[in-house]
């Protein structure tokens, strides 16, 4: 590439933003997302592109795999531990006070404040992921492991603990469904914001013909990074890295060259 098609290529790329989409419902409260649109004069609208529903108690009891028959509980997440401890409440369900929790990060950890008492119980927390608690499993791994997960299940928490040889008991017990997006049809953002995979296939499969064209694409982690690509897209900013650890950075970071 010539040093002028390069010069046009990045030009292009830091085209001044007006507007940006973020695939996420909007927060309740002040984020640093409302200091984006007053400190770079830009318009960000949240549309959820995919939302999370419960299977039911009729639902679940099919799976015939209950909770309390097992003494560790896997949490990734925060809707993990909402329909754990819902289904375990509309299954009339009371985990034992030995149970041990063990959490992918410090957030899901507090989180689980909101249902257990953590003097009372033994909560393990990682920094980034379950794997960085691959010491505390192994010193635990006479314990029934049990993950409660959404429907496509989650292969790389199953697969981490097949290699420490330590059997888990995967549960569904929640689902991830498509939100109608028809609203979105004629709109166009210059940034579309991705924190999931789903969220992009969730796109897709309500327009199929969707063209990247000129818009910028911003994704959150690995996953989200190789759908995007597999679908002939190209990203332009990219989240979950040491240089931008959320959505929200990654963003700043680009807005300080493209509205400066």
């Amino acid at each position: 590439m010539s040093a002028t098609a390069a010069s046009a290529q990045e030009e292009e790329t830091f085209t001044k933003v007006h507007n940006i989409l973020i695939s996420q419902p909007k927060p309740a409260q002040l984020t640093a997302y409302d200091e984006l649109e007053k400190r770079f004069g830009v318009r960000i609208d949240f549309v959820p592109f995919v939302t999370v529903e419960g299977l039911t108690e009729k639902e679940y009891r099919k799976n015939r795999v209950y909770p309390n028959d097992y003494t560790a509980i896997v949490f990734t997440s925060k809707n993990a531990i909402d329909h754990f401890f819902r289904l375990c409440g509309d299954l009339r369900i009371k985990m034992s006070d030995d149970t041990k929790y063990f959490c992918a990060t410090e957030t899901v950890a507090n989180y689980l404040q909101k249902f257990i008492m953590f003097r009372k119980r033994k909560v393990f927390n990682g920094t980034k992921s379950i794997t960085d608690l691959k010491s505390y499993i192994l010193r635990n791994k006479e314990e029934k492991f049990f993950l409660p997960c959404s429907d496509p299940g989650n292969p790389q928490v199953t697969r981490f603990f097949k290699e420490l040889k330590v059997p888990i008991q995967e549960a569904v017990m929640y689902r991830t469904v498509n939100t109608d997006l028809s609203d979105l049809k004629d709109i166009k953002y210059d940034i579309i914001a991705f924190f999931s995979a789903l969220e992009i296939k969730s796109m897709f499969e309500q327009f199929p013909d969707f063209k990247q064209e000129d818009r910028r694409i911003c994704v959150f982690g690995k996953a989200a990074l190789k759908e995007v690509s597999e679908r002939g897209m190209s990203v332009s900013i990219q989240a979950g890295t040491p240089e931008a650890p959320s959505i929200a950075v990654a963003l700043e970071n680009y807005l300080k060259v493209s509205n400066k």
